[in-house]
């Protein structure tokens, strides 16, 4: 656990190093409002030792056989399942989602890596026919370098892990900036890395704010930034780092999510994937839905139902296994949520229910400090033109939209944001639910469940501007190799494919 007399250094090149500033921040429990932990603020000179020690280990480490790499992973592997409950609590503590959601972070976690690392014993690269037949085509990977990686402060223990395990065992370096709310799980980490023994620079650790992730993003000794966050900063780390030749970002940015619920769903069903969907993480996920589309047929129904769910959601301590909802993660996530309620009413909302502001009975005791909310339901016509509708509040505001017609009209009112991470169909009629999932326009999406719920082995990413890569799985890969075709001749002599003559000319 963290020593809070102690202030926190960097993690560079294998040792525990001052930050060349004199800055420090600290970290909070946004239940209690207690602090967890000083850390120091990186700076732009830590950044660049930080690159520089991945840029001198990454020749030994490239050279280490795959299974060789996996090794130091299968480490950290066991150190994560080991260490579940304790861990479990810190991310708990830290970012304030229920004890559950804490474990399952390091799960997730644990289960990236357990993949990453199994990957390592699987073939790699493709035999690809010739049209000659004395040549073998085939493809090959190699590591790009340096990969620079900016976490979210919601997953600080899976993401990671998302990030960063494939890519280490593809033979790459890496140098980790976690977000600011949540330090303590970026300290907790690197002391496995440290644990393990993983070679001095292979894996580096960097806290701090914007400009320190800013510092990261424009080093021209990263070659590939691997980022999920806010689409705001995705989008100016994908435009910086796409203009620079040579250089690939990943990025997997926010939503607009939705479960549509068709005049065939099962209520039970519909009603149990709305509120997972829409409040657990007490909405922030990237993948929470905040806009529930309900057929006319079933709307007054569904609608009753949910509200008084959502009246009645358990809000408390999130280390106590009765609870379903935490707090949010801090004062500005507050604001945030509070100011789009009000935007709701503004634009013509009929509030079903506005838990927003709780009554001291609900905070639990010793709590009285902690960043409360509970959900924000409203009624809103589909076709309004409002902002609350298309633009991503993160937490527990979630619009019901009724909607008249076949599936293809719930489509159309589904697809009308700028956003396409992750949606869901609640139905019993199947040629809805592959209507909806042909057309539907996102990069993750559930049938008769809610629209949370990653597994490791699947891509987690988005289209429009919910991103512009996959920073997990096995499409990480592609952010984080090169990929070389390469043809070989079996033969005595030159044969090229098309018809090309291989005949030298001269003027003899």
């Amino acid at each position: 656990m963290s020593n809070q007399s102690q202030i926190h250094r960097q993690y560079i090149d294998g040792e525990w190093r001052s930050s060349d500033g004199g800055e420090s921040f600290v970290s909070e429990n946004p239940a209690t409002g207690e602090m967890l932990g000083r850390f120091q603020e990186g700076t732009a000179t830590d950044v660049n030792r930080a690159v520089s020690a991945a840029t001198r280990a990454f020749p030994d480490w490239r050279g280490l056989s795959y299974i060789d790499r996996a090794e130091y992973l299968w480490g950290i592997f066991e150190e994560l399942r080991d260490r579940h409950r304790e861990l479990g609590e810190i991310v708990t503590m830290e970012c304030g989602k229920e004890i559950s959601e804490g474990k399952a972070d390091v799960t997730e976690a644990w289960h990236m890596v357990e993949w990453a690392a199994g990957n390592a014993r699987h073939p790699h690269g493709e035999v690809v026919p010739s049209e000659i037949a004395g040549k073998d085509s085939y493809m090959r990977r190699k590591p790009r370098g340096v990969v620079g990686c900016i976490t979210p402060w919601n997953f600080p223990v899976a993401i990671p892990f998302w990030h960063m395990a494939v890519t280490l065992v593809e033979g790459n370096t890496v140098v980790w900036k976690p977000a600011e709310q949540t330090p303590w799980c970026g300290q907790a980490l690197a002391e496995l890395f440290d644990a393990v023994g993983v070679p001095n620079g292979v894996f580096n650790l960097v806290q701090g704010f914007g400009e320190t992730g800013a510092a990261l993003v424009d080093h021209d000794d990263v070659d590939t930034v691997l980022f999920t966050g806010s689409a705001e900063v995705g989008h100016q780390i994908a435009g910086k780092v796409g203009s620079e030749p040579g250089k690939l970002a990943a990025c997997e940015m926010g939503g607009k999510n939705a479960v549509v619920i068709t005049e065939h769903a099962d209520l039970d069903i519909a009603i149990h994937s709305a509120v997972m969907s829409s409040f657990k993480t007490t909405g922030q996920r990237c993948v929470s839905s905040e806009r529930l589309i309900v057929h006319a047929d079933i709307y007054d129904a569904f609608r009753d139902a949910f509200a008084d769910v959502a009246r009645d959601i358990a809000l408390g301590d999130p280390l106590d296994d009765r609870t379903f909802m935490g707090p949010m993660v801090d004062a500005d996530q507050v604001e945030k949520f509070s100011e789009y309620n009000e935007l709701a009413k503004a634009e013509g909302a009929d509030v079903l229910v506005d838990r927003s502001q709780l009554d001291d009975a609900e905070i639990p005791d010793g709590h009285e400090a902690g960043y409360w909310v509970g959900p924000f339901v409203y009624e809103l016509d589909p076709d309004a033109d409002a902002r609350v509708l298309r633009e991503e509040v993160f937490g527990p505001h979630v619009a019901l939209l009724e909607y008249e017609g076949d599936i293809d009209r719930a489509i159309e009112i589904h697809n009308d944001t700028e956003y396409g991470l992750a949606g869901s169909i609640i139905s019993e009629d199947y040629r809805q639910i592959n209507r909806y999932r042909d057309y539907a326009e996102v990069g993750l999406g559930y049938a008769n469940l809610p629209c949370i719920g990653a597994e490791v082995q699947l891509p987690f990413g988005g289209v429009k501007k919910s991103g512009n890569g996959y920073p997990s799985a096995r499409e990480v890969i592609e952010a984080v190799t090169e990929r070389t075709a390469w043809t070989l001749n079996n033969g005595s002599e030159i044969q090229m494919a098309q018809g090309l003559s291989a005949d030298i000319k001269t003027g003899e």
